[in-house]
């Protein structure tokens, strides 16, 4: 257990801080915020369906997306921020590419003032990294572990019940 728990730290670790360095957020170091929880999902919860491809590049690429929108029309007021959001939202549920961590996206992509390049430049290149790092790693890992990816495709929410009304 002490032995799988220092290795995915590791390879967190790595995944991460290569992130960091290659796509050296310009405007802001909270540029990348979002991929820290991503992490914890590629690591350490590797089996989620919100850790799988479909979900990890689909959130965060939808979501920043929303958010450089947002911010580009209607600049950074509060209520930009909760329109951000609430799209997000309803846009990752509808398209089940539900990543928690990607949440933070429209929020970090309006406070950052950020434009299109970010999109590519910092969030694509960021994640990524962390999707050939968890792959090659849960690959190195010794024992019996899940490698990464383990469905491509799975959506996230598995079902179109989103809620407690579902």
């Amino acid at each position: 257990m002490m032995m799988r728990l220092l290795w995915v730290s590791l390879g967190a670790t790595i995944a991460l801080g290569l992130a960091l360095y290659f796509t050296k957020p310009p405007t802001s170091p909270l540029l990348l915020a979002s991929l820290g929880g991503s992490t914890i999902f590629l690591f350490g919860l590797t089996g989620a369906p919100a850790a799988q491809p479909r979900a990890l590049f689909g959130g965060h690429l939808i979501s920043a997306l929303i958010g450089i929108i947002c911010y580009q029309l209607f600049d950074d007021a509060l209520w930009v921020y909760l329109l951000a959001e609430v799209i997000t939202l309803g846009v990752l549920l509808l398209t089940q590419t539900v990543h928690p961590p990607a949440g933070a996206n429209p929020l970090i992509m309006i406070q950052a003032h950020a434009g299109f390049g970010h999109l590519i430049l910092v969030v694509l290149v960021g994640v990524t990294i962390l999707a050939l790092v968890a792959a090659i790693w849960s690959r190195l890992t010794p024992g019996k572990a899940l490698h990464y990816p383990v469905k491509w495709n799975e959506p996230s929410p598995q079902s179109n019940h989103w809620s407690v009304w579902g």
